[in-house]
């Protein structure tokens, strides 16, 4: 594929751990960030679009495919996720960022923001619930309850191994099934997510960022760099309800709502992404 001998692969030290870090384009500095079940691949739709206009810096999450994937639920807990992202940062003196997250990647992002708001430019959130309003959702919300079925077989004992069962069926079935512009999705594209989630200790470590972070009792949810959220409207696992209410926590705030998009809003409608990004950032 074209875009694998484009980037530049680096593994790069931060907060105590190497993550394998993707890079490629021109510009300004844009972090992206993949959520679970993903990997710096899960942007592969928009980085095209996107490289002409931005130094694009795409690591793989602590816990994912080739990045370290430190043992124990606590290494894996909200405030060590942002670290990571500030020591990215750091390292490469970048200065101020632009940053996008998706799904894990948009709650590490939505903490990175209310943490170190003076390290960001503007914050894009791709189908990632903000973490106060989802808590109170799962609490309350019973369709919503119902939707995150999985979230509470994670926290069981053992909880990630039926991720693993029959080849990987239930992640394929999420991924490869879930998102609705599934020609945007070739075989050489599964091979790559199998490829990563067969890394020894890829999928516990996936499921550690449900297991240590129960709460977000630290966090007060209050954002005031300029963002930007994309949702997809069809998305089964988030619903579009985590919308309500979050202009009571962001300051600053635009909403795109994707009508014919799911979960995997970047595969569904690449074109909507970047365009917004270009626009917006």
């Amino acid at each position: 594929m074209e875009l694998l001998d484009e980037i530049e692969e680096k593994l790069i030290k931060t907060n105590g751990i190497k993550l394998h870090t993707i890079m490629i384009g021109e510009g300004p500095p844009l972090i992206l960030l993949h959520g679970f079940p993903d990997f710096w691949y899960g942007w592969k739709s928009v980085i095209s679009g996107l490289k002409s206009k931005f130094k694009l810096i795409i690591p793989d999450m602590r816990g994912y495919n080739l990045s370290d994937k430190p043992e124990g639920v606590e290494n894996y807990k909200i405030e060590t996720l942002v670290d990571d992202i500030k020591g990215l940062i750091e390292i490469l003196g970048l200065g101020k960022v632009f940053l996008a997250g998706h799904d894990w990647g948009g709650i590490v992002a939505w903490a990175f923001a209310e943490k170190h708001p003076n390290l960001l430019n503007k914050l894009a959130i791709l189908n990632a619930p903000h973490m106060k309003i989802f808590q109170q959702k799962l609490k309350t919300d019973k369709k919503q309850q119902k939707a995150s079925f999985y979230i509470f077989e994670f926290l069981k004992p053992d909880g990630e191994k039926f991720l693993i069962k029959n080849d990987y069926q239930w992640l394929k079935f999420a991924v490869f099934e879930g998102m609705i512009n599934k020609k945007n999705f070739t075989d050489f594209d599964k091979k790559q997510y199998l490829s990563a989630w067969t890394q020894p200790g890829a999928i516990l470590g996936g499921v550690n960022y449900y297991r240590a972070n129960l709460s977000f009792k630290n966090l007060t949810g209050k954002i005031t760099v300029p963002t930007l959220v994309i949702h997809g409207m069809k998305d089964v696992a988030v619903l579009p309800s985590v919308l309500d209410e979050l202009d009571n926590y962001v300051s600053d705030l635009k909403v795109i709502r994707a009508e014919s998009a799911s979960h995997w809003v970047m595969h569904d409608v690449p074109e909507l992404v970047i365009s917004s990004f270009k626009e917006f950032f």
